[in-house]
């Protein structure tokens, strides 16, 4: 969820940063473009996308287990082993990223139901809420993967593909288990 930040001033207050998005969030969409640029299949080790997206590895070993799980990335273990993504990355949008790691957007109470504010039946903010949110939802449903991912990240990485980790012989296989 989109969620208030809190920064201290000057003056030692806290301000609020309003819509600003989550480390986990932004964390999580830098390790998917980062497998979106690489060639279909490529498995990636989670220490490398940590170090070429500047990402903290223990955050991000959580980050990409959670993005696994939801099917968003595959994760294969060994050696040569690391992430790939999920899905073909024009099938995955910044949505769907976002929702996986932090779950709904909900910009306002009110964009729910209208009885999740007592002022609601009067209010004349909830319709702006609601239109804001439907217009921030229409951008991250529309931006994917495919249409971002950036080929300067593409290079020498010491990965695999997906394809060349499975044609590895069984014994290849078990000794980097």
């Amino acid at each position: 969820m989109l969620r208030l930040w809190r920064a201290s001033d000057n003056l030692g207050f806290d301000m609020q940063h309003p819509l600003q998005i989550s480390r986990k969030i932004e964390y999580g969409l830098r390790a998917m473009l980062f497998m979106a640029s690489q060639p279909a299949g490529t498995v990636v080790s989670f220490r490398e996308i940590a170090r070429r997206m500047n990402v903290p590895e223990t955050f991000l070993s959580k980050i990409l287990k959670t993005l696994a799980k939801q099917g968003l990335a595959v994760s294969s273990r060994g050696s040569h082993g690391g992430y790939t993504l999920g899905r073909p990355a024009s099938k995955i949008s910044f949505l769907e990223v976002i929702e996986a790691v932090e779950g709904p957007i909900q910009l306002n109470v009110c964009t729910e139901s209208h009885s999740a504010c007592s002022l609601s039946f009067g209010c004349t903010m909830s319709s702006v809420w609601r239109t804001g949110q439907e217009k921030m939802l229409e951008v991250f449903r529309a931006a994917t993967l495919d249409k971002l991912a950036m080929p300067s990240l593409r290079g020498p990485l010491g990965a695999l593909t997906l394809t060349q980790l499975v044609a590895r012989s069984p014994h290849e296989q078990m000794r980097d288990a």
